[in-house]
C-alpha cells in the first residue's frame, strides 16, 4: 500500500519529468513519502504551471543550496504569499539566465516579495546609487549643472508624462517626483554634458553568472533585508538608500565617493539585472498564478525602455566621473534615442540605437559619448551609434549644424525612416530640443522626395533577401510576416500621411497603428488585426530572449517540441481539444504571420501611397486659400465650387469624413488629369453621398489596389458611369482586379442572369432582377471599356449578350404570368433579333430591334395563338420599357411587316405569306441580320430557315433591285442626317460611317450569299472578311472598311459614355471632345484635334472605297 501510495503521489503528477525532482522536493521540505505537504501544496501547483516545471524546481533547489540559512524564510514566503510565489516561480521556470543571477545574488529574491515593483521614476535613482552617484534632481536653471532623472511615461505608470511636456519628450523628475521647470532635461555626474534615460538590453547569462564573484557586488542579504523593511514595500527608495549599503564595494555611495572603472561596471550590472528581474517577474507571474493581473504589452516595453534609459543615465554619470579632471565647461552633449528605444518599445535583450549631438569641444564630447557607450555596453546592453550620419564611418559626435547639413543634402531615404523614432533622451535640453525640431522638419517632408515610396519598398525587399531561405519561415523579426513587415508598413503610412496629420507622428509602432486606424488611413479591423499579431510576435520574442537573456529572433523549429512546449506555456497557451501547447503555438505563429504578410502587402504596396506622396504637403490641407489657388492651377474651372464639395465630403468628425480627408488630396490630383476635373469631383460627391450607408465603399477606395485611380478616371471622363455606379456599387469592387472586371465570359453572364431571374416569384420581381443585373453588367463593361481592357467587338458582344438574356428572361416570366391567367399555353413564341441586336453589335444606347413570331399549339387555332402571343409580347415591351434611371430598355418591333401599322405578332406562315407576296427589297435587307434569340428553339429555327429564302434569294438580286438598293442609300444619306450638324462627324449616317459600310456588306450579301455560305452571317466585320476571302472585295478595301466600321463603333460608344446619353454626333470641341479622345486612347497631352483629324481621314478613305465598290457592277 505504501508503495502504491508513493506511486500515486509521484512528483510526475505536478508535471515534473526530471528524476531528481523527488529528492529536490524533499530537500525543500515540501515532499514526504505520503506526497506533498499540505502547507506546500500551493507551491507544487504553482510549479506545475511554470513554463518548465523542472527548470523552476532546479532553480529553487540551487537557491536553497546557495543560501541554506535563508532557505526557511524563502520557503515560508513561497508557501504563504501567492503573489511572490507567482513572480519567483514564473521567472525560474522561464529564464535560466535570471536563475543564474538569483543564485549568484541570493538575497535579490526579496525584490519580488514586495507588494509592487519599483516605480520607473526610481530606476535612475537606484542605478545611480549603485555607482555612488547622487540621486536625480531637477535642473530648472541654465542646463549647465548636471542632474539626472528617469523619464515618466503615462503608458507605463510613470510620473510626469513627457509626451505632454510640449512635445519635446523630455522631463526631469527629482527625488520627490516633481517636474523640472522650463523643459529642463535630466543630467548626470558633473559638467555640462547631461544625461537622461534611453533604452536597452541586458547582458547574457554568462556575464550575469560571473557578476556575483566580483568584489563590487552589493551583499544581497543585507540589501534584501533593507528592501524588505521599506515601509512602502519598494525595493529601493528614489535615493537608492538600500543600494548604498553595500559595504563590500570599493567606494561605497555612503562615503560620497563615486565608483569608476570595473567596480562601477560590476555594481551597475547587478543593479540593472535586479530591476530587470522585477520587470520579468511582473510580466510572467500571471502564468503561474492566474489570479494575478497580466500587465499590458505596452507596460512591459515601457518599463524595459525606462530601465535602459536609467542605465544610460548612470553610465553617463560614471563617464563624467572618469573624465572629471577634464574641463567640460562649454561642451554640450545631447543623446538622441533611435529605434525601439526612441519608440519606447524595447525587448528584454536589444541594442540601444543612439545618435550623439555635440557643441563646443567635439573631441571631449566624443570621449564622453564613447565612454558612456563602453560603460553601458559592458554592464547592461550594447549601445549602437551606427544610425548616425555616414554610419560607422562617420564622426561619433556632430554638431547640430553638421547633422542638419547632412540630412538636407546627403541623407538616404532609409535614414528618414529611422529618424521617425528619434527622441532626445539625454544631455543638453536645448540642444536636444533643437535637434528634434530639425528632425521633424526633414522627416515630415521626406515623402516628397523623388521615388520615396519605391525606395522604402525596395529597402524592405532587400531586408527580406538577407534572411537565409531555410530560416525565413521562422524569422520573427525580418522574415515574411514578421515584425519588420508591420513596422515598415506603419512607418511608410506615417511618413506619407503624417505630413498633414500630426496625430500620426508617434515613435511607437502600436500608437501609430492605432492612430492610423482612428484616422481612417487603415481599416479598423485591419489595424486591430495588426496590433494583435504584432503584440503576439513581440511576446514570443520576449519569451525567447528571456530564456538565456540572449538576443534571438528565431522561432523554434517545429521538430523542437520540448522547446515549443516551454515557449507556449511561458506565453500562457494551454492544450485544448486534443491539441498540445506546442501544436497550438505553431498554429498561432503561422496564422499571425500570414495575417501580417497579407496586411503588409495590402498596405505597404498600396498604390494610393505613391499618389499621396506625389501631392505637395501644402496641398494636403484641403480647405485653405492656398488650396483654392492650387485647384485653379490644376485646371479646375470652378475652384471655389470644388472647395465646397470638399467641405461637404469632409464635414464632421465621423470615420467617413476622416477617410475622405485622406483620399481627397489624391483624388483632386487624379481628377485634374481627367478631361473634366470639376465634373469628376461633383460626380464623386454625388456617388459618395448616395453610398454613404454602404460600409465598404470608402474602404475599397482606400485599400484595394488601384481602385481610387480608376474611379477618378471613370468619374472624370464619363457621365454614364456615375449614374450606373450609384445603382450598382458592387462593380466598384471589381476595379481592383482587371481579370474579374474584363474577363467574364458573356455566355456565363447570360446563364447567371437567366438563373437569377427564373428564381423570382413574379413578373415584376423578375423584370426588376433582370434590370439590376443588366445595370451591373453594363457598368462592368463600360468601366472595362473606358480603362482599355476590352476591344470594341468584345464590348458589343457583351452588351448584346446581356440584352438577349434580359429578353429571354422577361419573355419566360411574361409567359408564366399569362399561362397562369388563361390556364394554359395556346402558342409557341420566338423572338428574332434584328439590326445590331441580331448582329451582336449593340452599343450602350442601342434599342433592341426584334420580331415576334408565334405558332399555335395542338388544340388551339391561329387566332387564339396570336392573341396569347401578342399579350405576352406587349407585356415584355411595357415592362422593359418603363421609365427608370437606367439606360432605356426599348424593345422596338418597327421592322416587322407593315411597320407600326402591322400586327405586333404574326404566325410563321403569316410571315412567309407576307414576304412572298408583299416583301420589299429593304425588308429582305433587314432580314440579313435576323437571328433567333429567345423563346421556342424549334420555332426560331423554322423562322430562320424561312428568312434564308428571302434574304439569300436564288440567283441573287436582279439589276432592278440592285438599282433600288442604291437609290435607297442615296436617299437615306441625304435625308436623315440632322441639319446643322457636321456630316463628317456623324458616326452612323456620315460618310464612311456605320451605315456607309453596312450598305456595302448587305448589298453583296443580297447578291452573292445564295452561292457563298460564308457570307451568311449577321456580323458586319465577319461578312467583310468573307467578301475579301471570296475575292469579291479587294483585301485592302475590306481592311479599310473593317477599320472604319470598328472606329465609328468605338467613337459612337465613347460618345455615349462621355455624354451619358445616346448620340451619333462626335463632339467637335471642348471637354467632351477631349474626353472622347481620351477614351480612344489619346493622352491628356495630345491635342484632341488630332483625334478629329484621324477620324475624318479614316472615314474619308473608307467612303471612297464605299463609293467605288457599292456602285460598280
Amino acid at each position: 500500500m505504501a508503495e502504491q501510495a508513493r506511486g500515486a503521489a509521484s512528483p510526475a503528477r505536478y508535471g515534473f519529468t526530471d528524476d531528481r525532482a523527488d529528492a529536490q522536493l524533499r530537500a525543500a521540505g515540501w515532499w514526504t513519502d505520503a506526497g506533498a505537504d499540505e502547507s506546500s501544496r500551493g507551491v507544487l501547483v504553482a510549479l506545475s504551471r511554470a513554463a518548465d516545471p523542472d527548470l523552476a524546481l532546479r532553480g529553487l533547489d540551487r537557491l536553497r543550496e546557495a543560501d541554506e540559512p535563508g532557505w526557511p524564510e524563502l520557503s515560508e514566503a513561497l508557501c504563504g504569499d501567492p503573489a511572490f510565489r507567482g513572480r519567483l516561480i514564473s521567472v525560474l521556470g522561464t529564464s535560466s539566465a535570471l536563475a543564474d543571477f538569483l543564485v549568484g545574488a541570493p538575497g535579490e529574491w526579496r525584490r519580488l516579495a514586495q507588494d509592487k515593483c519599483t516605480e520607473t521614476e526610481c530606476f535612475a535613482g537606484e542605478l545611480l546609487a549603485a555607482v555612488g552617484q547622487p540621486p536625480p534632481v531637477a535642473d530648472g536653471s541654465d542646463g549647465g549643472k548636471p542632474a539626472t532623472a528617469g523619464e515618466g511615461d503615462p503608458a507605463v505608470g510613470g510620473g510626469s508624462g513627457s509626451a505632454a511636456a510640449g512635445g519635446s519628450g523630455l522631463a526631469a523628475v527629482g527625488e520627490s517626483g516633481a517636474q523640472a521647470g522650463d523643459g529642463a532635461i535630466p543630467t548626470a555626474g558633473s559638467g555640462n554634458a547631461a544625461a537622461v534615460p534611453t533604452t536597452g538590453e541586458p547582458l547574457t547569462g554568462a556575464a550575469a553568472a560571473q557578476a556575483p564573484q566580483s568584489a563590487a557586488l552589493a551583499p544581497t542579504g543585507q540589501r534584501g533585508t533593507a528592501a524588505a523593511q521599506d515601509s512602502r514595500g519598494a525595493v529601493s527608495a528614489p535615493t537608492g538608500t538600500a543600494a548604498a549599503q553595500a559595504p563590500q564595494s570599493p567606494a561605497s555611495p555612503t562615503t560620497g565617493e563615486p565608483l569608476t572603472g570595473t567596480a562601477a561596471v560590476q555594481a551597475l550590472r547587478t543593479a540593472y539585472r535586479g530591476l530587470l528581474l522585477e520587470i520579468a517577474a511582473a510580466d510572467l507571474a500571471h502564468v503561474v498564478e492566474p489570479s494575478l493581473e497580466q500587465p499590458s504589452y505596452e507596460e512591459i516595453t515601457g518599463r524595459l525602455t525606462a530601465l535602459a534609459e536609467a542605465a544610460l543615465v548612470a553610465g553617463l554619470a560614471v563617464a563624467h566621473a572618469e573624465l572629471a579632471a577634464k574641463d567640460l565647461d562649454g561642451t554640450k552633449l545631447a543623446i538622441i534615442a533611435m529605434g525601439k528605444c526612441g519608440g519606447r518599445e524595447l525587448n528584454y535583450v536589444s541594442d540601444v540605437d543612439v545618435i550623439f549631438v555635440g557643441e563646443g569641444d567635439l573631441q571631449l564630447a566624443t570621449r564622453l559619448a564613447s565612454k558612456t557607450m563602453q560603460l553601458v555596453g559592458t554592464a547592461c546592453f550594447e549601445v549602437d551609434a551606427a544610425l548616425r550620419p555616414e554610419g560607422k564611418a562617420g564622426a561619433l559626435v556632430r554638431t547640430l549644424e553638421g547633422h542638419t547639413a547632412y540630412y538636407r543634402k546627403w541623407a538616404r531615404t532609409w535614414e528618414f525612416q529611422a529618424l521617425l523614432k528619434a527622441r532626445a533622451v539625454a544631455g543638453d535640453a536645448e540642444l536636444g530640443r533643437q535637434y528634434v525640431e530639425m528632425v521633424d522638419e526633414v522627416v515630415w517632408s521626406a515623402a516628397e522626395r523623388e521615388n520615396f515610396v519605391e525606395d522604402v519598398q525596395q529597402m524592405r525587399r532587400r531586408v527580406e533577401k538577407h534572411v537565409p531561405s531555410d530560416l525565413a519561415d521562422r524569422e520573427l523579426k525580418l522574415g515574411r510576416g514578421g515584425l519588420r513587415d508591420v513596422e515598415f508598413a506603419v512607418q511608410l503610412l506615417q511618413l506619407v500621411h503624417g505630413r498633414a496629420d500630426t496625430n500620426l507622428r508617434s515613435a511607437s509602432t502600436m500608437d501609430a497603428l492605432h492612430a492610423l486606424g482612428a484616422g481612417g488611413y487603415v481599416g479598423l479591423a485591419d489595424a486591430a488585426e495588426l496590433e494583435t499579431a504584432y503584440e503576439f510576435l513581440r511576446t514570443v520574442e520576449h519569451r525567447l530572449q528571456l530564456r538565456r537573456l540572449r538576443r534571438t529572433h528565431l522561432f523554434p523549429d517545429p521538430s523542437e517540441t520540448a522547446e515549443l512546449r516551454i515557449l507556449a506555456r511561458a506565453i500562457g497557451i494551454k492544450p485544448e481539444r486534443g491539441r498540445s501547447e506546442a501544436e497550438l503555438l505553431v498554429a498561432d505563429f503561422r496564422r499571425y504571420a500570414q495575417r501580417i504578410r497579407r496586411l503588409h502587402e495590402k498596405l505597404f504596396y498600396r498604390p494610393l501611397l505613391q499618389s499621396v506622396a506625389s501631392v505637395p504637403t501644402e496641398a494636403l490641407r484641403l480647405t485653405t486659400k492656398q488650396a483654392a489657388q492650387r485647384l485653379a492651377a490644376l485646371g479646375y474651372a470652378a475652384p471655389d465650387g470644388a472647395l465646397q464639395h470638399i467641405k461637404a465630403l469632409t464635414a464632421g468628425v465621423s470615420r467617413r469624413a476622416a477617410i475622405q480627408h485622406a483620399l481627397l488630396p489624391v483624388l483632386l490630383d487624379l481628377f485634374a488629369d481627367t478631361p473634366d476635373p470639376d465634373g469628376g469631383l461633383l460626380a464623386y460627391r454625388k456617388v459618395s453621398e448616395a453610398l454613404e450607408d454602404t460600409p465598404w465603399y470608402l474602404r475599397v477606395l482606400r485599400d484595394e489596389g488601384a481602385v481610387v485611380e480608376r474611379v477618378a478616371f471613370l468619374l472624370g471622363t464619363s457621365k454614364l458611369v456615375p449614374d450606373l455606379l450609384v445603382r450598382a456599387p458592387e462593380v466598384l469592387q471589381l476595379l481592383g482586379d482587371p481579370s474579374r472586371l474584363a474577363g467574364r465570359d458573356p455566355r456565363e453572364v447570360a446563364k447567371s442572369l437567366r438563373a437569377t431571374v427564373r428564381r423570382q416569384p413574379g413578373l415584376k420581381a423578375a423584370v426588376a432582377a433582370a434590370r439590376s443585373l443588366r445595370r451591373h453588367e453594363m457598368l462592368r463593361v463600360a468601366a472595362a471599356d473606358l480603362l482599355g481592357l476590352l476591344d470594341v467587338q468584345q464590348v458589343c458582344a457583351a452588351l448584346s449578350s446581356v440584352w438577349v438574356a434580359v429578353l429571354q428572361s422577361a419573355l419566360a416570366a411574361a409567359i408564366r404570368k399569362r399561362e397562369a391567367e388563361v390556364g394554359g399555353t395556346p402558342a409557341k413564341i420566338a423572338v428574332i433579333g434584328m439590326g445590331r441586336l441580331g448582329g451582336a453589335e449593340l452599343g450602350y444606347g442601342s434599342d433592341a430591334d426584334v420580331l415576334f413570331v408565334c405558332e399555335a399549339n395542338d388544340g388551339a387555332d391561329d387566332g387564339e395563338a396570336v392573341r396569347f402571343a401578342s399579350s405576352v409580347a406587349e407585356t415584355v415591351r411595357q415592362m422593359l420599357g418603363q421609365p427608370s434611371a437606367d439606360p432605356p430598355l426599348q424593345v422596338d418591333a418597327d421592322l416587322r411587316p407593315e411597320g407600326r401599322g402591322g400586327p405586333l405578332v404574326r404566325t410563321l406562315e403569316s410571315y412567309r405569306a407576307y414576304y412572298a407576296r408583299w416583301g420589299e427589297v429593304w425588308e429582305a435587307q433587314a432580314l440579313l441580320r435576323a437571328r433567333y434569340i429567345a423563346g421556342d428553339d424549334g420555332l426560331g429555327e423554322r423562322f430562320t430557315a424561312m428568312a434564308d429564302e428571302i434574304r439569300y434569294p436564288r440567283g441573287g438580286l436582279d439589276a432592278g433591285r440592285v438599282r433600288e438598293v442604291r437609290r435607297m442609300k442615296a436617299r437615306v444619306q441625304t435625308e436623315r442626317i440632322p441639319r446643322g450638324t457636321d456630316p463628317t462627324l456623324n458616326t452612323k449616317l456620315g460618310r464612311g460611317g456605320l451605315a456607309d459600310v453596312e450598305w456595302v456588306v448587305q448589298l453583296f450579301q443580297l447578291r452573292h450569299a445564295h452561292e457563298l455560305p460564308s457570307l451568311r452571317t449577321t456580323s458586319t466585320p465577319g461578312a467583310l472578311s468573307a467578301l475579301a476571302e471570296a475575292g469579291l472585295v479587294a483585301e485592302g478595301d475590306a481592311a479599310s472598311l473593317i477599320e472604319t466600321w470598328l472606329l465609328a463603333t468605338r467613337v459612337r460608344n465613347a460618345t455615349m459614355l462621355v455624354r451619358g446619353k445616346a448620340s451619333d454626333q462626335v463632339p467637335s470641341s471642348g471637354r467632351e471632345l477631349a474626353a472622347v479622345a481620351r477614351v480612344l486612347g489619346y493622352s491628356d497631352e495630345d491635342d484632341p484635334g488630332e483625334f478629329l483629324d484621324f477620324y475624318r481621314r479614316t472615314t474619308r478613305r473608307a467612303h471612297a472605297v464605299v463609293e467605288r465598290v457599292f456602285f460598280e457592277d
